[in-house]
């Protein structure tokens, strides 16, 4: 099966949990979200890794804000860091909203992606993201709680091997429940819309 292949099929199964969780969405719940609603769901609660700048971080800490997390790596030639660069312009469209917003990058490569290679990638795309990052076995976990598909792809490339691995945003909203899934591709427009609802 090749890369492309992997990829679709990670994608569709995810995407057809997530059709599912929102049809299992609460009746009162509002459907005005662009991105998948998905309110309710009971996974995404274990998050607990290390920042860019060395300090122990989770959920809870940024109670308060609206957060967006994304799971990626820095080698990633494409799709990481164009919805990092997707996720900026949605922060610059909150205005002076935009401190309620909380980016979060979470790797999914623990063996390259060390606090010092994330100290200099994160703050490339906004100062006030932050990237988190742990051991093989806490990122293992995070992964697991959060859903996310993550695949060594050995290659002949200088960097040695990439990562397929699931492209969405998990939104989280001011109390820390996980409200929303945002595809891959969304435009920073819509991104902006569903987080300002949020916030």
């Amino acid at each position: 099966m090749n890369i492309l292949s992997r990829k679709l099929l990670s994608q569709l199964g995810l995407g057809l949990l997530l059709i599912g969780l929102a049809a299992c969405k609460p009746a009162n719940q509002s459907n005005d979200f662009l991105a998948t609603d998905i309110t309710g769901v009971d996974f995404g609660r274990n998050l607990s890794l290390t920042d860019h700048h060395g300090n122990p971080r989770n959920l809870s800490d940024f109670k308060g804000k609206v957060v967006a997390l994304f799971f990626g790596y820095t080698h990633c030639p494409d799709v990481c860091p164009t919805t990092m660069v997707d996720l900026k312009h949605a922060t610059k469209l909150l205005g002076a909203r935009a401190n309620e917003l909380q980016v979060i990058f979470v790797t999914v490569d623990p063996e390259r992606d060390t606090q010092q290679v994330l100290a200099t990638y994160i703050p490339a795309f906004d100062p006030s993201f932050i990237g988190l990052h742990g051991s093989k076995e806490e990122i293992a976990a995070v992964l697991k709680d959060f859903k996310i598909f993550a695949a060594k792809v050995e290659n002949k490339g200088r960097s040695g091997y990439t990562i397929d691995h699931s492209a969405g945003i998990y939104v989280f909203d001011k109390t820390g429940q996980v409200r929303l899934y945002v595809d891959y591709g969304s435009k920073p427009s819509e991104i902006a819309i569903d987080i300002e609802k949020l916030l």
